[in-house]
């Protein structure tokens, strides 16, 4: 199995959202329509009360989608707002430092370095049990935004894949990111290690698994945790013009973390 860590894959956010003019149409209606109603709209509950935000859901989804589609539509809507307001930063891990974040962490203060962005893992290299199928998925990345009440918003992308439209989205509950210093250390399961893997062969690819809301909290604290504490870490770098390489780039720039500790 190949691990790809060599530049930005195509995103959920290019694949959900192709067309940036509607999501900037929209911003301009959120900005408005929270100044009028006094409402935050960095806080996902009151995210999900805007009539804007119900006005283009429903115009996507139409009118017979399914409650539950909506309301993990709007969470991705949610993500995807606030990640093109701070400018679509995307933070891609190099397996070298992604095996260093589960295996042999150190770090600084977990401090977002983004109000909202995207952390993309190594392709391949962590996995989720998708639920209501025996098959699990490889795990894209996490958005995060930070609210305006020091609340962090997590979102797992899976299922990310060429060959099939559309991908999974698993919510993570909100969190105080004033606890993240603790997550970085905390020992979220039961019985087996964090992130630890039990798929076939995956001893020989040293691959690993998340399966619960904790292991994402404490993967982004200690992400936050080690770029705070790294800054030289971080590479800029322009998108790939080579768009006949597989997978298929990003077109947006993005940030390599690159360097160990």
């Amino acid at each position: 199995m190949t691990l790809h860590d060599s530049y930005a894959r195509f995103t959920p956010y290019e694949l959900a959202f192709p067309a940036r003019d509607l999501l900037d149409e929209l911003i301009v209606g959120i900005e408005e329509e929270a100044g009028r109603r006094g409402m935050d709209s960095s806080d996902l509950n009151a995210f999900f009360t805007m009539e804007r935000v119900d006005a283009f859901v429903r115009e996507i989804q139409g009118p017979s989608a399914l409650p539950e589609t909506v309301h993990q539509y709007v969470a991705l809507v949610f993500h995807a707002v606030h990640f093109t307001r701070a400018g679509c930063p995307i933070y891609l891990l190099s397996e070298r430092i992604a095996r260093h974040l589960v295996e042999d962490y150190w770090g600084g203060q977990p401090t977002p370095p983004e109000p909202s962005g995207y952390v993309q893992l190594p392709q391949h290299l962590f996995w989720m049990s998708s639920a209501g199928s025996d098959a699990p998925e490889s795990i894209d990345g996490i958005f995060w935004v930070l609210s305006k009440r020091g609340m962090l918003h997590s979102l797992l992308i899976t299922g990310l894949r060429p060959d099939r439209p559309g991908f999974a989205t698993v919510p993570v509950q909100e969190a105080p990111v004033s606890e993240a210093s603790s997550w970085v250390d905390a020992v979220v399961r039961d019985g087996t290690d964090d992130f630890s893997s039990q798929l076939p062969g995956g001893e020989l690819d040293q691959l690993h698994s998340v399966e619960t809301s904790g292991e994402v909290l404490k993967l982004l604290a200690r992400f936050f945790a080690y770029i705070s504490a790294v800054p030289d870490a971080i590479d800029t770098h322009h998108p790939s013009t080579n768009e006949r390489v597989e997978p298929t780039p990003s077109a947006l720039p993005f940030f390599r973390v690159t360097q160990d500790a």
